[in-house]
């Protein structure tokens, strides 16, 4: 559980970051609060020649909340997400999420930034940004760009994000209606077997939107408009309920692994969205 030798930076400042990246290609990559890319290392899973560390870089921890949208920068751990007062009443969805993730210890360091931008998918926050339609906002040699989350996810451990880009923030129009997080998983601080993440907005008795992704299930996060559509206008009775889960079901594609065979995460899948929805319904 040692890594292969590497040169440690601490840039102060975005442009030496940058610098950095242009200068070492592939052989550098940015580390946030670490909890994702050193154990691969230590594993040996992950080569890096040049490690760059952005703890010193500044105006990456703040969060902005607005009427209309919340702003968080890749910096702020999962720990800031949960203490955030404005946060937990504009987004509660993320609160919710936050505090499912592995244990405190891991809540105090990892960040927003360094959950979405690795491509695990494993990963809690990815399929979360994706239900709730987010934009990372990457900068590079070229300038700023923002990427939906919906399209950010190539592969396992591959995005959108150019090796010589940094994500920066995480930008999320204000959620609407009720919304649930739920997660299975084999103990405290794993991965999940199948997690859910569920906006719904009601008017009268019927269900006007739903927005659903799952982690886990496949080698990226799964976004499922068939699955919200199979709610929308819909009282999201047993009926409706059962034909979101199908939609999902046939989206995803898991494999065995030590968390169960393949047949076993499609129960566990359908089980967990179907607390996921009938939840977020009850708080639309």
């Amino acid at each position: 559980m040692i890594p292969a030798a590497f040169e440690y930076y601490r840039p102060k400042d975005m442009a030496g970051v940058l610098s950095i990246l242009e200068e070492h290609g592939d052989d550098a990559r940015v580390m946030a609060g670490g909890h994702s890319l050193i154990p691969m290392m230590k594993l040996r899973m992950a080569d890096v020649p040049h490690l760059i560390d952005l703890q010193d870089v500044g105006g990456m921890s703040d969060i902005a909340v607005t009427a209309d949208s919340i702003r968080i920068g890749a910096m702020v751990t999962q720990h800031d997400i949960i203490d955030h007062d404005g946060l937990a009443s504009a987004a509660p969805i993320l609160r919710e999420a936050a505090l499912q993730i592995a244990d405190p210890q891991v809540r105090y360091m990892g960040t927003v930034g360094g959950n979405v931008a690795n491509g695990d998918p494993g990963n809690d926050m990815p399929g979360l940004m994706q239900c709730l339609d987010a934009a990372f906002t990457v900068v590079g040699a070229e300038g700023e760009r923002d990427i939906p989350a919906r399209d950010f996810y190539e592969a396992a451990y591959m995005t959108a994000r150019e090796d010589e880009e940094v994500l920066t923030a995480v930008m999320i129009p204000a959620p609407q209606g009720g919304y649930a997080y739920e997660k299975q998983k084999r103990k405290i601080g794993d991965y999940a077997t199948a997690a859910a993440a569920v906006q719904i907005v009601k008017d009268g008795g019927s269900c006007v939107s739903a927005s659903i992704a799952m982690t886990n299930l496949s080698d990226t996060p799964i976004y499922s408009e068939d699955a919200g559509a199979a709610l929308v206008g819909t009282s999201v009775d047993d009926a409706a309920i059962k034909a979101a889960i199908a939609a999902m079901l046939g989206d995803i594609d898991p494999t065995e692994d030590n968390r169960g065979p393949v047949a076993f995460k499609k129960h566990v899948a359908g089980v967990i969205l179907r607390r996921a929805i009938e939840r977020a319904w009850s708080r639309a």
